[in-house]
């Protein structure tokens, strides 16, 4: 397990603050080695948290052009038949993942493809759960074509914690399932819209493992 890129200007900046806030507390206090340990030992469990948050396991992933892999950890919140309004105008299967902040954070591709559509959205940072963050909160929106023709929409969605969604991939670009296509920094929510005959292969409550669990499986 390696730290990924995107926690180095994080993990410099939470390092540096930590280290003042040590250095300001050791001062004000010189004869109070008690509360340079206990600050000592909090700073460092604030420093691991966030390390934590960083890490990028190693995945497999079972390439199978029917597969539709988990584009994130997390938890299934979501499955139901809904109207796709922003690209397809029209009725899919909708299975949305919730990340928390102890989640690994990492954003994999779904299906191989070609990108036939990409767009990013600022907007609000409502709690990922909740109804209307899928349409108001900041968010891209990333259509995949598969070689069959069939098409897969996936948005990545920021939550109240994350302020920052980052992504690798743009239109026009032939992607490979199970590799990277992006980041959501503290907590964040990924919605995947499925054509309506596509089998599910997951349940509300389930954990899946982003990269490796097949939630669903082209007709």
């Amino acid at each position: 397990m390696t730290i990924h890129k995107e926690g180095t200007g994080t993990l410099i900046v939470t390092t540096l603050t930590l280290a003042i806030i040590y250095s300001i507390i050791r001062y004000f206090t010189p004869e109070q080695p008690t509360i340079h340990i206990a600050v000592f030992v909090v700073c460092f469990i604030l420093f691991l948290v966030v390390l934590q948050f960083f890490r990028k396991p190693t995945r497999k992933t079972p390439i199978n052009p029917k597969h539709i892999i988990a584009p994130a950890d997390g938890r299934v919140v979501v499955i139901e038949e809904v109207i796709e309004t922003e690209y397809f105008k029209g009725p899919r299967k909708q299975i949305s993942i919730f990340m928390s902040p102890l989640n690994v954070h990492i954003n994999f591709n779904p299906l191989s493809g070609i990108i036939s559509y990409f767009k990013y959205h600022p907007g609000k940072y409502l709690v990922a759960w909740h109804p209307k963050s899928s349409t108001e909160n900041e968010r891209t929106t990333v259509v995949t074509k598969h070689a069959n023709g069939t098409e897969v929409l996936f948005r990545q969605i920021a939550g109240a914690m994350a302020r920052r969604i980052c992504w690798y991939v743009k239109e026009g670009q032939e992607v490979t399932q199970g590799e990277e296509f992006g980041f959501i920094k503290f907590g964040s929510r990924i919605d995947i819209y499925l054509p309506l005959d596509a089998k599910v292969l997951v349940n509300l409550e389930d954990k899946p493992v982003g990269g490796e669990t097949v939630i669903a499986e082209l007709a």
